[in-house]
């Protein structure tokens, strides 16, 4: 017995050291311990100050030319890269529904990553080459994406997509990986397939494109040959082709990692991380691996993670920190010094508007996150920049500015003078949307405009936690378009002690009546909160909810909103929402010398 309980202890030594943090066995740990609460879009946690959200591409499918020029509303898998002065940003397409046919790839660029040109089709709609038919029991054609750009050595860009069949074109329903190059004027050159899948008979001889070898342009041969070789870069493909030939060093015995990501640690050893809470290690840059595992401080579902070096030399993982999978919001940063131990879980985007089109499996919130690939040109500034899509329906990016912040020290005296006007709006988080804007207009005031009758502006000030505080600003209100225009001040969690309204000529504060104002006219207001109790322009108002310290303050175009909920129905059969592809009369509202102290 003795000898059994001196073996049964060692084992569990034994298990334990082969558990440590930053072994194969847990290549990265989340210690901070907050946990998403689910009744809220962001989750109840602080914000990455100075974080902009920017929506990309807005679906339209009544007026194409207002989103894709094709009026498709699933779109998603965002992938962004930078290159020679410009951003990319590519993303997959479907007429309504999830990995239903026709499929497609589409293309766009800018030039600052905060104001982004028109669509254009990358990878079209595939054809198979006459007398080649749809294999049972696939019944269509579309496109999958898990890598969208990869830059070579000799300094070619690749935009690079997957075409396969409907509704699982993963192994055996694959056709293969094709790649074209974006030249420096951002035309494109012809598609070529680089590698087919290793499950099927799929070859030049009975697909729609010709292999790279047939080029005649010596480098972008050349750029294709490195792409193959490199290993990490590929490992990127590994669930769309599991790789029968040997093609992937990792050997991932239950087929269970998915869309990877990877960056190399402080240690120089590289992590990739995948959906699932899923992680493994290398010593080789590539290599070899550990056998992923799931990493339990990781709390996620089938949303992408992304990890990454930050341009301060710190790390971040980006996901979505909730295990239901068809409510995938808020998305969310850790951060890290070596890349192992990561904390300060902070939003990154924290909306979640009405999904406009219902489509199969199109999941809410923001998810599917990627940045820009280790080994890829970075922009110049400190930022981090991320692209995503919300509801599976738009297209968005983040500039995310680098370190990390989630809370301020000393005073707020904002009255935007220095801002270059529709320049970035240091330590404010903006939320963009195509329809409702935030920027500092030419007379170096914010303005926040709306024309979105589903979605908002809204401009966040993070301001230090104190018992004590005030809070004084100017606003002017040109344009109203029915909907109010509400300014929250909430504690670290999003507790609001106080929503102040404006509507139609009345301001109210938690719903009592506390003054009127008239349009074009600046209107000076004056908080003050005093361990809860709190005071308007001389009005005394209750406390809207219980909170903490208050530490931020929220100008928004329209309402309070908390739906969807995690219990909004997912898959219910339903029309567009009504008047979704219109836009109304733009509200603008106009703010200044925001004092917090």
């Amino acid at each position: 017995m003795l000898r059994q309980i001196i073996t049964l202890t060692l084992g569990l030594w034994a298990a334990t050291v082969c558990a440590q943090t930053g072994s194969g066995n847990e290549p990265v740990n989340y210690i901070g311990g907050e946990i998403c609460n689910p009744r809220l879009h962001d989750g109840g946690f602080r914000y990455a100050i100075g974080t902009e959200n920017i929506q990309v591409m807005r679906a339209n499918r009544t007026h194409p030319e207002e989103a894709d020029g094709h009026g498709w509303t699933y779109n998603h898998a965002a992938n962004i890269t930078y290159w020679r002065g410009r951003f990319y940003l590519e993303y997959l397409s479907n007429p309504v529904d999830e990995q239903q046919p026709p499929g497609q790839t589409l293309l766009v660029s800018s030039a600052d990553g905060r104001n982004w040109g028109k669509p254009v089709v990358a990878f079209p709609p595939y054809k198979a080459p006459k007398g080649v038919t749809i294999p049972k029991p696939y019944y269509g054609y579309i496109m999958h994406q898990r890598m969208g750009f990869y830059t070579a050595p000799n300094g070619r860009l690749l935009a690079v997509a997957f075409y396969g069949h409907s509704y699982n074109p993963f192994k055996e329903g694959g056709i293969g990986r094709v790649a074209r190059e974006i030249k420096a004027d951002g035309s494109m050159g012809p598609i070529y397939f680089i590698r087919y899948s290793s499950h099927t008979t799929w070859n030049e001889s009975n697909t729609a494109y010709p292999f790279y070898t047939k080029s005649k342009d010596k480098g972008f041969r050349e750029a294709c040959k490195a792409l193959l070789s490199d290993k990490l870069k590929t490992l990127q493909w590994i669930d769309e082709d599991r790789g029968l030939d040997g093609f992937y060093n990792l050997k991932d015995s239950v087929n269970r990692v998915q869309a990877t990501s990877y960056f190399h640690r402080k240690d120089g050893k590289t992590v990739a991380l995948w959906k699932w809470s899923y992680a493994a290690l290398s010593p080789d840059d590539g290599l070899t691996w550990s056998t992923p595992v799931r990493v339990p401080s990781l709390i996620m579902a089938g949303g992408k993670q992304w990890g990454q070096r930050t341009p301060d030399g710190r790390y971040a993982i980006c996901y979505n920190p909730i295990e239901t999978q068809p409510y995938r919001y808020p998305l969310v940063a850790i951060t890290s010094d070596d890349g192992i131990t990561f904390d300060s879980m902070c939003v990154v985007h924290g909306e979640v508007p009405p999904r406009r089109f219902m489509g199969e499996n199109k999941d809410f919130g923001p998810c599917y996150v990627r940045g820009i690939t280790e080994g890829e040109s970075l922009p110049p500034g400190r930022d981090m920049w991320l692209a995503y899509t919300v509801n599976k329906e738009d297209v968005w990016v983040s500039r995310v500015p680098t370190p990390i912040r989630t809370a301020w020290t000393g005073p707020v005296d904002d009255n935007f003078g220095s801002i270059k006007p529709h320049g970035t709006i240091d330590n404010w988080n903006v939320y963009r949307p195509r329809w409702a804007d935030v920027y500092v207009d030419d007379s170096h005031r914010l303005c926040l405009t709306d024309s979105d009758r589903y979605d908002y502006a809204r401009a966040i000030r993070v301001f230090e936690a104190k018992q004590k505080v005030g809070i004084d600003f100017d606003i002017t209100v040109d344009a109203e378009n029915g909907d109010p225009f509400e300014i929250d001040v909430t504690d670290r969690h999003g507790a609001r002690l106080l929503c102040l309204a404006l509507q139609e000529g009345t301001m109210t504060a938690n719903g009592k009546r506390i003054g009127e104002y008239r349009h074009s006219e600046q209107l000076h207001v004056a908080i003050s909160v005093d361990n809860g109790k709190i005071v308007v322009n001389g009005h005394a108002i209750d406390a809207m909810h219980t909170a903490q310290w208050p530490e931020r303050i929220s100008f928004r175009t329209g309402a309070y909103r908390d739906l969807p909920n995690r219990q909004t129905p997912n898959q219910e059969k339903c029309p567009p929402l009504p008047g979704c592809d219109e836009r109304i009369e733009p509200s603008v509202y106009y703010i200044d010398n925001v004092r917090i102290g």
